[in-house]
């Protein structure tokens, strides 16, 4: 069994919302073997709470006017270091890169295959990476 199409649709708008919002490391999974009560993981991470509830606010305006979607559970949003929206057929992730270092969600979910992202999902990401840690010449 594999996630459902509707899934893969709800995880690529979700996915370019918030690279939109310049998340950073934007993966999906594929849970549907190893849950049963959703298809997909979407996680990504901001490096600051103000960040994070930009990138929750996008996913969130995105995925109702593109797919019709809305959360079915909210949680974290208050805090705005790691919030949770449960959209029944996926779970986004949305984390403050400390907690994303720490908690290592990736870790867990290693075994399940990957979703396919479009390339200018994290190409911002990969932009800021190079301004910032590249050497000056």
């Amino acid at each position: 069994m594999t996630a459902s199409d509707r899934a893969v649709q709800l995880v690529r708008i979700a996915a370019e919302a918030a690279g939109d919002k310049l998340a950073d490391d934007i993966l999906a999974y594929d849970v549907s073997e190893q849950l049963v009560i959703t298809d997909a993981f979407l996680l990504c991470s901001a490096p600051n709470d103000r960040q994070v509830r930009a990138i929750v606010d996008e996913i969130e305006k995105r995925l109702r006017e593109e797919a019709g979607a809305k959360p079915v559970r909210r949680e974290g949003e208050r805090a705005g270091r790691w919030v949770l929206l449960d959209y029944s057929d996926i779970i986004v992730h949305i984390q403050h890169e400390e907690e994303r270092t720490y908690y290592a969600l990736e870790r867990l979910w290693k075994d399940c295959p990957l979703i396919g992202l479009p390339e200018a999902v994290n190409a911002g990401s990969a932009q800021r990476g190079r301004a910032v840690g590249s050497p000056s010449e």
